[in-house]
Order: C-alpha cells, then sequence, then structure tokens
C-alpha cells in the first residue's frame, strides 16, 4: 500500500468537501429544505459517486453498515390535521380567498391520502433502499458474492423493518445464493435505536434544546406574507389561528411530497419565497444541529448516545476478521442515529462544532447527512488469498451516503488502517464519562 499521508492533509481535504452555498443549492431544488424528509438523492438528484479501486493485493471481504429508513409518511396524524383545522376555521369565517381556498383543497387531499399510514414507509423509501442495496452489491461483489453471509437487524419499527425488508429482497435478487438472516427485536434496541435505553442525561439535554430552538422560530420566522396570500384580512386572521404555526405546518407537509409518487407534480413550493423558503430550512438545520449534533449549545455530548453503537460495530468486526468470515452485517433505525454515529466517527464535517448559530448554514448542511435513507457502510479490506485473521493486515474505508467520506486517521486515499482507526474510536469511546452505562452494554457484539 502507498505511503500513508498525514492527517493534516486529510482535514484539509474535508474542508474541500464540505464547502457548500446552501442558499445556491435551495434555489436548484426547493427539495433541500426539507432537512430530514429530503428523499435519498442517489441517484434521482445526482449520480452514484465513482469509489477508489482497492489498494493493490486487497480485496475487500466485510461490510459492516447503518442505515436509515426510507422516504415515509410524517409520524405523526396530527401533523397533516393541524393546518387543515386552522384554514377550516379561516374558511367558516369567510376569510380565505381563492389560494387559500385551493391550499385547504391540497391539504385535505393529502390528509385523507395519510389516514392511518402515519410514519409508514413509502412507496418511494422502499425504492432508496433497493436502490442502496444493489449498488452495494454491485460495488462490492466479493463481499456479497456466492454463500456469503447478511446479518440484517432492525429497530422494532415497522417502517425500518419494510427497509431492511425491501434491501434484503434486493440483495436476494442480485446473488440468490446469499446466506441472510433477518431479525428485529427489543433484544438489540438499547444499541439500534437510542432512547431505549436508560439515556436520561441525553433526554434532559434534548428537552432544553426544545426551548431554545422554539424561542428561534418565533424570533426569526414571520409569517406575514405567508398569510396575506391566503386571505382577505390578515389582521382578522391573526386573532384565530397561530399564523407562523401554519406556515411551519405547510412547510413540512410540502417538503414531504417528495416522499411519495402520489403527489408528483403536486407541490406547495409556490406559496414561499425563496427567502422565506431558505430561513424555514435554516431554522430546522438548527434544530438538528444542536439537538443531535456535536453542538456547544448541547455540551457537545449528544454524538454520545450512539457509543453502545459504536462499540457493537467494533465488537461484531473484530469478530468477523477474527473467524475470517465474508459477508455483511446489515443495522436499519433511524436519521436520530446516523447523524450522531457520523459524528462519533468524526465522518467528513459532520462532527463541526460552531458556538455562532447564525453562521451554522455556511458549514453544516443536514440535506447532505441525514436524507432519508442516509447511511454509513465501513467496508474492510484483507490481502488476496488470506482469511484476513491479523488485524494489523486489515485496511478500511468509510461510505457515508455511499461516497468516500474522510477520516479522523491518516489515510492513503479513503483507506486507513483498521487498528489505527479503532484505536482512535476506543480512546474516543472513553473521552465523556457523565453517561451512565447500563451493565449489558458492554461490548454488545452482534452475533455472526
Amino acid at each position: 500500500m502507498k505511503s500513508f499521508i498525514t492527517l493534516i492533509a486529510a482535514l484539509a481535504c474535508c474542508g474541500t468537501l464540505w464547502a457548500h452555498d446552501p442558499a445556491a443549492e435551495i434555489r436548484l431544488n426547493p427539495d433541500r429544505t426539507a432537512s430530514n424528509h429530503y428523499a435519498y438523492p442517489i441517484p434521482h438528484d445526482v449520480t452514484p459517486p465513482t469509489l477508489t479501486a482497492a489498494p493493490a493485493g486487497y480485496e475487500p471481504f466485510y461490510i459492516a453498515h447503518y442505515g436509515r429508513h426510507g422516504s415515509r409518511w410524517l409520524t405523526n396524524n396530527r401533523t397533516y390535521k393541524k393546518p387543515v383545522d386552522a384554514l377550516t376555521k379561516l374558511h367558516k369565517a369567510g376569510l380565505l380567498n381563492m389560494q387559500g381556498e385551493r391550499l385547504l383543497s391540497t391539504l385535505e387531499y393529502v390528509l385523507d391520502a395519510s389516514q392511518g399510514r402515519a410514519g409508514d414507509l413509502s412507496d418511494v423509501g422502499a425504492e432508496q433502499l433497493q436502490g442502496i442495496a444493489r449498488r452495494m452489491y454491485h460495488n462490492f461483489p466479493e463481499v456479497l458474492g456466492g454463500n456469503a453471509q447478511v446479518d440484517a437487524r432492525s429497530t422494532i419499527i415497522i417502517r425500518c423493518i419494510l427497509s431492511m425488508q425491501n434491501a434484503t429482497m434486493a440483495l436476494r435478487a442480485c446473488n440468490p445464493s446469499l446466506n441472510i438472516r433477518t431479525d428485529a427485536s427489543y433484544h438489540d434496541m438499547f444499541y439500534m435505536g437510542w432512547g431505549y435505553g436508560e439515556d436520561t442525561l441525553a433526554n434532559h439535554i434534548r428537552k432544553e434544546m426544545y426551548g431554545l430552538t422554539d424561542s428561534i422560530y418565533r424570533a426569526h420566522v414571520q409569517p406575514g406574507r405567508f398569510i396575506k396570500q391566503l386571505v382577505n384580512d390578515s389582521a382578522r386572521a391573526s386573532q384565530l389561528i397561530n399564523c407562523q404555526q401554519l406556515m411551519r405546518d405547510v412547510f413540512d407537509i410540502g417538503g414531504n411530497m417528495q416522499s411519495h409518487h402520489q403527489f408528483d407534480g403536486l407541490s406547495l413550493y409556490s406559496l414561499f419565497t425563496n427567502d422565506e423558503l431558505f430561513e424555514l430550512w435554516r431554522m430546522k438545520n438548527i434544530y438538528w444541529y444542536v439537538h443531535w449534533g456535536n453542538a456547544p449549545q448541547n455540551g457537545n455530548r449528544m454524538p454520545y448516545i450512539e457509543r453502545a453503537l459504536l462499540r457493537n460495530i467494533i465488537a461484531t468486526v473484530d469478530t468477523v476478521i477474527a473467524t475470517g468470515t465474508r459477508g455483511a452485517s446489515l443495522r436499519f433505525g433511524h436519521e436520530t442515529c446516523v447523524m450522531p454515529l457520523a459524528c462519533l466517527m468524526e465522518l467528513d464535517s459532520v462532527n463541526y462544532s460552531c458556538d455562532d448559530l447564525g453562521q451554522l448554514h455556511k458549514h453544516w448542511q443536514d440535506y447532505n447527512i441525514m436524507p432519508k435513507a442516509c447511511n454509513i457502510q465501513m467496508v474492510l479490506y484483507r490481502p488476496i488469498g488470506t482469511q484476513g485473521n491479523d488485524p494489523r493486515d486489515i485496511l478500511v474505508k468509510v461510505l457515508f451516503n455511499e461516497h468516500e467520506a474522510t477520516l479522523p486517521v491518516a489515510t492513503d486515499g479513503p483507506y486507513c488502517h483498521w487498528t489505527d482507526l479503532k484505536a482512535h474510536y476506543e480512546q474516543r469511546l472513553t473521552h465523556d464519562t457523565q453517561w451512565a452505562e447500563p451493565a449489558h452494554w458492554v461490548n454488545p457484539v452482534q452475533t455472526w
């Protein structure tokens, strides 16, 4: 393998990777304002990245994966119903103009379609997981060829289980000889989906962040122009309903329409100016950052909610290396796990820390981090012709949303030594000592 470049050079490369102009990107594609509802961009928005060839004399043999479920319906039916109720109140008061009546009719149609579907995986979401799985197979046929083992696990949430089903079905279609096991159980929830363990400190921090983000929304989102286009008396309308909340609810529903083929051609973005879309997105970007990111506002603590998941990944990798197995461990969960895990793993610039939230959008964009179906794939390589039992011989690279991520240790291109990356993460996992550690979180190895 070539000589490793320095860590400083790797971090400089990382900076260019995240040199984005979000205002221009949003003007080009308003769907990006949907933040965590942004549909997975590959291949509908961008083409799959070209991957660096394996180092000479090495071949991939194992993939450690954690991915979010695909596009879905909004998780609470009240989100669909609240704006319908607000507009109905204005309608009964005789305040809606023609545009307001059209919006009410559109939202009633969406509400009717959503009945009984809260949080369900959508048709677009199923396609996303199938596509990711097919590309995984074609990118790494050495890993997933023949009778390779695939251990697939999901959180107990149905959209995640169906995401696992769609991914494994796509892999089976690519290679009927795969040995695939699937599971979804409370047994694994303490590392597969945070919030099911004993993170009382994390929950306390997040409650504090709700107060912060609510105050920021109130200060920065101005609904005046938005409401005036819908009613014939905005002063009376503001006495009957919360106009800012209506604006935010319509924005959220409009952003999630990209999750469904049945809403193709139906858009609510024309109700917002470019500046309003940008400001609404900027507020949502701040929300996700302070709730789940490496934010000083939360004490830089939230990445550590995924310490058990990272320990699971490390322990399972070590087991695979020791046994010489070939295959993949697939884990299906949520963006509230992927994003803090990416922070904890220090992939690209996801772990960015920023005191000035007014400047955050220039350096950190949620739609680049956690679109629907966002995923992390850690790919391990061993010398050709070996069983890979010596960890010192193992190389690794990480794909984040299918592009080769920069890493926090010295690399040669996207590749580093597994022992270096493992040592860095193990040291990082001892950094925060204020988390309560339940006994059953010790070395949560995924059975192979």
